[in-house]
């Protein structure tokens, strides 16, 4: 299923789950289709190797969103959170941000950081929405079109 079903996104069975490594050719396509400098397939199995938290949601089977995220030393940081883009502004990203928030608290951090484009509205409005603040502003952090695109360094602290 490439494109939103005719029935409404919530009559759809959902579920989210550890992503596995089966799971990084689809997540592969997400992340191409989502993005001008996507994490390559190396990238997600290094994240695996090394024992990141990573989930998958999937609708009706279908895989259409993950996240990873590192936590350490009574922080977690989001590293990835993709939505594939036809199941985009239907909250599924506010779901599995819920999601990743409380596997933060179950690795017991006191807080969840991430970095975000400057030029990712979308997000950063999802992130203040959550709760989330900004911290700072990482110059030329991410690969651009031309030269580099400066990232938003954003906080929430964790009520766990």
């Amino acid at each position: 299923m490439s494109s939103l079903p005719e029935v409404a996104v919530h009559e759809i069975a959902h579920r989210v789950r550890p992503m596995a490594d089966a799971d990084l050719p689809r997540v592969e396509r997400i992340e191409a289709a989502s993005y001008t400098h996507p994490w390559s397939r190396g990238n997600f199995a290094d994240s695996l190797a090394a024992g990141h938290s990573m989930w998958v949601r999937e609708a009706d089977g279908e895989l259409i969103g993950y996240y990873v995220m590192m936590a350490a030393a009574g922080e977690a940081h989001l590293l990835n959170l993709t939505i594939a883009p036809a199941w985009r502004r239907h909250g599924l990203g506010r779901d599995l941000l819920g999601h990743c928030l409380a596997c933060a608290c179950a690795h017991h951090a006191a807080a969840l950081f991430l970095e975000v484009r400057v030029s990712n509205a979308a997000a950063i409005a999802l992130y203040h929405g959550s709760g989330f603040t900004d911290l700072a502003v990482r110059r030329g952090y991410y690969p651009a079109g031309e030269g580099r695109e400066d990232a938003l360094i954003m906080k929430k602290a964790l009520q766990c």
